[in-house]
Parts: structure tokens; sequence; C-alpha cells
């Protein structure tokens, strides 16, 4: 048994506490929304820290999900989310696929294009002029197209299906097999650990965007959830929170819980998917970057 010195076994306390501390940061905010949504405007309204709530209400739930508002950000959203990962998935695998063979004319070229697009970016204005000129404004296209194609997924994608064994490929086209099969039958099935890691970020980041909804997009039909959770939090003349009838609903809520409860509405369902994918991540980063 390797015998540990004074000075590693200080260096572990020193690691383990830093990331307690570290871990606490990051889940009190969390907890102090999730509390505040679920209390009583008594308890919520009184001082210190807010970390579980002590009498429990729903009744803060129960008012944002009788807005109408909410359930049609949420199928605005939900359309966007489950386009948008749809195409960047398909887009990014059958751009990464033909980088990941060795022989194909002009890989590094555009390999060396794609990493070139994660260092300079065009910028806002020729991007909206672009999305404008096709006629994209006020449809959900504007929220899925331009970002479909990202040059870091194409390149972790990329790295991955390099790793797969080039004899598999070989026997399948040995076989009979051509490139679209290959790709269908044999690169994709094995490229899942990276495709589930692709598909969660752009998954969060489609339901996490709002700054694009509100540059291509205008009216309340357009409206996805994050763009009505930053109207409700930071809009004070908000007609959902000013609908609140002092007299007689300031006992069942406040503005804070409101607004609380609709963070947990929105974040949700986000994090609940997180956990059935969360095995495919160490997988799939690790083959994915390791080679060039």
């Amino acid at each position: 048994m390797i015998r540990r010195t004074l000075g590693e076994k200080i260096f572990d306390i020193f690691n383990v506490c830093f990331l307690l501390l570290l871990a606490l940061s990051t889940l009190y905010p969390f907890m102090n929304v999730l509390t505040y949504s679920l209390s009583t405007p008594h308890a919520a309204n009184l001082p210190g820290l807010h970390f579980f709530p002590t009498e429990i209400t729903f009744d803060a739930f129960k008012k944002v999900l009788s807005n109408t508002e909410v359930y049609r950000a949420y199928g605005n959203t939900v359309i966007r989310t489950v386009a948008g990962v749809i195409f960047l998935m398909l887009l990014t695998a059958t751009t990464a696929y033909p980088l990941s063979i060795k022989s194909f004319p002009h890989r590094k070229q555009i390999t060396f294009l794609m990493a070139f697009s994660l260092m300079f970016y065009g910028g806002l204005i020729p991007t909206y002029l672009v999305v404008k000129s096709l006629g994209l404004i006020n449809t959900i296209w504007a929220l899925v197209l331009p970002p479909a194609v990202s040059g870091f997924n194409v390149i972790v994608m990329r790295n991955f299906m390099q790793s797969i064994h080039p004899e598999l490929i070989e026997s399948a086209k040995m076989d009979g097999a051509n490139e679209f099969i290959v790709f269908a039958r044999i690169v994709i099935p094995l490229s899942a650990p990276v495709l589930a890691v692709v598909g969660l970020w752009a998954a969060v980041f489609h339901w996490n965007a709002w700054f694009d909804a509100m540059i291509y997009t205008s009216g309340p039909q357009y409206e996805v959830l994050q763009m009505f959770l930053r109207r409700t939090v930071l809009d004070e003349s908000n007609a959902f929170i000013l609908a609140i009838d002092p007299a007689r609903e300031l006992n069942l809520y406040t503005p804070v819980t409101l607004k609380s409860a609709t963070i947990m509405i929105i974040t949700l369902p986000i994090l609940l998917v997180y956990p059935f994918i969360q095995r495919f991540f160490v997988k799939g980063i690790m083959l994915g970057s390791v080679k060039g």
C-alpha cells in the first residue's frame, strides 16, 4: 500500500473543500429560485437565505400555468428545439463523415476553414442581412438554419468518426456497400455517443436562446419561452404581473414567487433530459477530442 505524504493529504482536503464550495455556489441559486417558487408570500418575505421551502404551496405554479401565453411560448420553443436538433445533427453528421475520410479531396483545407470560423465571426449585421434577404424573418427557419452547422460540432464529430476502425468500413465496402450504406448502417450507429452529446448541446442552445428570436421575430405569436421569461422577469410593466389583484391574490403569491415559478417551469424540462444523456458525455467528448 502506497503511503501518502502529509502534503498530499492537505492538498486533497483543500481540493474537496474547494469543490464543495464551488458546488454549493452553483446549487444555491437554483435552490433559491425553487424555494421562492414553492413558498407562500409570508415565507418568501422572511429575511435570510432561502435554501429549502418552509411553507410549501403551488399557487404560483397554478397562476403561471393558467396563462395561455406560456403554452404558446412552449409550443414555439418545442418546435424550434426539435427542428433545430434534427437539422443540426443531420447537417453536422453529413459534413463530418466526408472530412473523416483521409482520401476525401481538399479535406485539410475544408477542416482549416471550419477551424477558422471558430476564431472569426462575420458579425451580427451581415448575418441579419443574409437572413432577411432569404425571406426568413418572422419564420421558424430564422431560428433553425443559421446555427444549423457549427465548425466546433463538425470537428468534434469528425474526430470521433476517425476513431472508428477502418476495417469495419473496408469490410462493408468489400460486401458491396456504398458510402451511403456505410454512413447509415455503420458510422451513425457507432457514433451514437457523440451524436447524443452534440444533440444535447443543440437542445440546450435552442431551448435557452432568446437573442436571435428577439432580432429575427416580432409579435407574440412568435415568442419563445426565453423571450416570455425575459419579459416576465425584467419588464416591470408586464401585464401578467400587473394583473395581480392585491385584495385577493397577494396572500397566494407575489411577483417574486410568480417570477420564480416561471423560471422553474421553463428550466425543468431541459434539466430532466440531461440525466438520460449524461452517460454518453465522457465517451462522446473524449473520443471526439484526442484525434487530429
